[in-house]
């Protein structure tokens, strides 16, 4: 009989993770005690997939508020400050911004609106129509967006974040100004230092920045990309992808975890003899169409994987070629059509219709996308995530 199960993506429990855990023996060894308690076998091309948070937290990669607030009056001087583009998370910023407060006088916090980066809202697109603002040109201080739309709090934590930064700001000691504007270089009109703290954008920002005449520009992956004072710190990516750990510690992304995804590869191989990809793995890339937020708030889904994990798919569309090159077959006939189509595809089906709409990501965001869904972010306990049959197709028995 053929075989009738295709991808499958398992949870795998560990203990709670220290500072200074050997993680490939803990990540090795519960990946093979969940294939003996649960009775299925280890397969080449098998996926092991962890949690940036425990690789991070094996490595001991933290820093205060403190370190943070010293490496930005290094950086910029220590008088006024603009910081543009947060996100607006207490898990993800509230504590950067603590740290970025503590580390000037003044602090010139402009919003973009009426979303961030990542789709948290501020207020709605209607909100605006209504009010007959235009969020391409509008540049609005505090006074005239309380006017305009008053105290609006986020419909899943109940914060209002532009309340709550400049409480935050306030109780750090620095003085605070709060403009909401999409051009980066409206900054410029309040100060030449500026923190963009964009992910995925920080690139065009920064120049943008610099051309308008900025003097100082340091992007969130550029504070804390040393260590301070014995502190964590990521050289590739600083604040970027860092998580609240306590009230005045952040956890920061992982850093130099390559070696730590080929260890746990070669521990399987000579475990089982067979061989596994491996990787990293922080937020997902996908998007709620309810909550409109972007998941993506690390600046990659994946900062470590194997080899056998690198590229895009490469498939052909069933739907497609049943009805298109085959509506004339049925049963075993077009089931027999469509699997001699598949083992002889080209290597390279790029602008080949039969692949029209595949999707068109890379395998290690679409494999992150499903690690971070299987694992959840609450107390699921399961910051291993094993997947067999990812690279199955129609025609593997």
């Amino acid at each position: 009989m053929s075989r009738m199960v295709g991808t499958v993506s398992r949870g795998v429990r560990a203990p709670i993770i220290r500072s200074g855990d050997d993680l490939a023996s803990i990540v090795t060894e519960s990946v093979l005690s969940a294939a003996r308690e649960e009775g299925y076998e280890i397969r080449n091309r098998d996926i092991v997939a962890m949690t940036e948070a425990i690789v991070a937290r094996a490595q001991g990669n933290y820093a205060s508020v403190d370190d943070i607030a010293a490496d930005v009056k290094a950086k910029l001087g220590g008088e006024t400050v603009g910081v543009i583009f947060p996100i607006l998370s207490r898990n993800r910023f509230a504590i950067c911004l603590r740290g970025i407060a503590k580390g000037a006088k003044k602090i010139v916090l402009m919003l973009s609106y009426p979303s961030d980066e990542v789709g948290n809202h501020l207020l709605s697109l209607d909100a605006l129509d209504e009010k007959g603002i235009n969020p391409y040109s509008d540049v609005l201080d505090l006074k005239r967006y309380r006017e305009l739309f008053g105290y609006e709090k986020h419909p899943f934590t109940g914060v209002d974040y532009v309340e709550y930064y400049e409480s935050l700001i306030k109780e750090c000691g620095a003085e605070v100004e709060i403009v909401f504007a999409n051009d980066p270089r409206t900054v410029l009109n309040y100060t030449k230092n500026v923190i963009n703290c964009d992910i995925h954008t920080r690139a065009r920002t920064k120049r943008l920045l610099f051309a308008a005449g900025a003097e100082k520009v340091f992007g969130l992956d550029e504070i804390l990309d040393g260590s301070v004072n014995g502190s964590g710190y990521n050289e590739k990516y600083g604040l970027l992808g860092s998580n609240k750990a306590t009230e005045d510690q952040v956890k920061l992304f992982p850093r130099d975890c390559q070696g730590l995804v080929e260890d746990i590869q070669d521990r399987i191989f000579k475990a089982t003899g067979k061989l596994v990809e491996v990787m990293v793995y922080g937020d997902g890339a996908f998007k709620d169409p309810i909550g409109k937020i972007w998941e993506l708030a690390d600046p990659v889904v994946s900062p470590a994987y194997t080899a056998g994990l690198e590229g895009t798919p490469n498939e052909l569309k069933l739907k497609y070629l049943a009805d298109n090159d085959f509506a004339a077959l049925s049963g075993e006939e077009l089931k027999a059509a469509i699997k001699e189509k598949i083992q002889t595809k080209d290597n390279n089906l790029v602008g080949n219709m039969a692949s029209e709409g595949t999707t068109p990501r890379r395998l290690t965001d679409l494999i992150g996308s499903l690690c971070d869904l299987t694992s959840g972010s609450g107390d699921k306990g399961t910051p291993i995530v094993y997947i067999q049959g990812y690279f199955d197709n129609y025609t593997t028995e």
